[in-house]
């Protein structure tokens, strides 16, 4: 895909991978819902963030919760897992094993 250009071949693909069913009057819809975020995301790139950090990562902000209010995660413990017999007893349909679940996907 070109920056700032899609076409509907490129929708369509697009839709194709993510499984989605597009209608002809939603296709170039979504082409001007994608050029606009495109467009969008170029005018952010054009942003000078010379001396911006970089994102703090998620470990870096739990640390920094933990050094201002003092308090910490619970550490990691090994435990029991729910008991499987139980688990599939309430399950609506089952094979002892698994859940049985009605097909979502068709191609």
């Amino acid at each position: 895909m070109s920056v700032g250009s899609v076409s509907l071949e490129e929708v369509r693909r697009v839709a194709e991978l993510a499984n989605l069913e597009l209608t002809p009057e939603e296709e170039p819809l979504m082409q001007r819902d994608l050029n606009a975020i495109l467009g969008h995301v170029a005018e952010l790139n054009q942003l000078d963030t010379t001396g911006v950090p970089a994102m703090a990562q998620v470990g870096e902000l739990i640390q920094m919760i933990e050094d201002a209010a003092g308090a910490t995660l619970r550490p990691d413990q090994i435990r029991p897992s729910i008991d499987r017999k139980a688990v599939m007893a309430c399950a609506p349909e089952s094979d002892g094993r698994f859940f049985k679940v009605p097909k979502v996907i068709e191609r």
